[in-house]
């Protein structure tokens, strides 16, 4: 069966309408980061889609191993030296 060989496009256009001051405070942000608006438009849109995909990943797994991953949440942590010395270790905020 013979297979056919379109190039693929290195990128598409994407063309989007926005309020005159919604594209302002983009610039501005964009100024800020030194980026041009169509990459920082891309960066901030990928972003939240990424965002938004993970956030529905479904995990399944049997019973069983459910089971387990939730008594080692509940499972109070076992006393370490590391464990020790981040609990006894002053937070870089906290006054000296």
């Amino acid at each position: 069966m013979p297979t056919s060989h379109h190039p693929v496009p290195k990128s598409v256009p994407l063309n989007i309408r926005v309020k005159p001051e919604v594209r302002n405070l983009i610039d501005r942000a964009a100024e800020l980061l030194g980026k041009n608006r169509t990459d920082f438009m891309l960066e901030a849109s990928q972003r939240a889609a990424e965002e938004a995909l993970l956030n529905r990943l479904v995990f399944t797994v049997e019973p069983d191993v459910y089971a387990a991953f939730l008594a080692r949440l509940d499972a109070p942590p076992q006393p370490n030296d590391r464990l020790r010395r981040t609990m006894t270790t002053k937070a870089p905020w906290e006054a000296a």
